[in-house]
């Protein structure tokens, strides 16, 4: 009977051992700058933010360039396959920086609808992670000159306001990305994209927040 136990304690504690060494999946939705120079590049924040996290963590970036929240916008993450991507992902952690590409005028012309899909967004996404998942909602990154008709003004004075709306909303919690880069135009050439340095910022902000 001794001996029973033992062996069962034994492979129970291996089960365990095994969980425990199972790696904490997060999935990093956004457009081009979640994108950065490839899905797979190791500038891009996602990878950078792997490299922080180390092997505990596995990072997977499905990031779409030019790609918008709002389902009306003219391009919307909605319809790319990275979105199905994600929930078959069943991501422990979601990250999402998506709304740039919202403030240009052909798509902010349905802003009544931004609040409304963002929080279909995180609620199809959340369904199929665990019930102890996580979801972080981004402050975008600061647009220091307005480019590709992208809005600084939009980007500060309505969209996030309406971040904070959506997270307090949705029991999500922010990660504010745009106060790290906010004096920091050198980091973003385009006024838009920010460079390895600046996605590293990104990296090191949201890596501090999930840990």
């Amino acid at each position: 009977m001794k001996k029973t136990f033992i062996t069962i304690a034994l492979c129970c504690g291996l089960f365990v051992s095994a969980q425990a060494q199972k790696p904490i999946k997060v999935a990093c939705v956004g457009n081009s700058i979640t994108q950065g120079p490839g899905r797979d590049h190791d500038d891009s924040y996602p990878l950078q933010m792997q490299a922080i996290l180390g092997k505990d963590y596995e990072v997977k970036n499905f990031g779409v360039s030019g790609r918008t929240l709002l389902k009306k916008g003219d391009f919307p993450y909605w319809n790319e396959p990275q979105y199905q991507e994600v929930i078959e992902f069943q991501p422990d952690i979601l990250i999402i920086k998506l709304g740039t590409n919202d403030s240009k005028p052909q798509n902010w012309q349905y802003k009544e609808d931004f609040k409304k899909d963002y929080l279909e967004l995180i609620a199809s996404i959340k369904s199929h992670m665990p019930s102890d998942g996580k979801v972080y909602i981004c402050i975008p990154v600061p647009v220091t000159k307005d480019n590709f008709g992208i809005r600084e003004q939009v980007m500060v004075y309505e969209t996030q306001p309406l971040l904070l709306e959506i997270a307090n909303e949705s029991g999500a919690s922010i990660i504010d990305l745009y106060t790290p880069l906010k004096d920091r135009a050198d980091l973003l050439p385009d006024g838009v994209h920010p460079n390895k340095e600046g996605l590293g910022i990104m990296a090191r902000e949201v890596a501090k927040a999930i840990k």
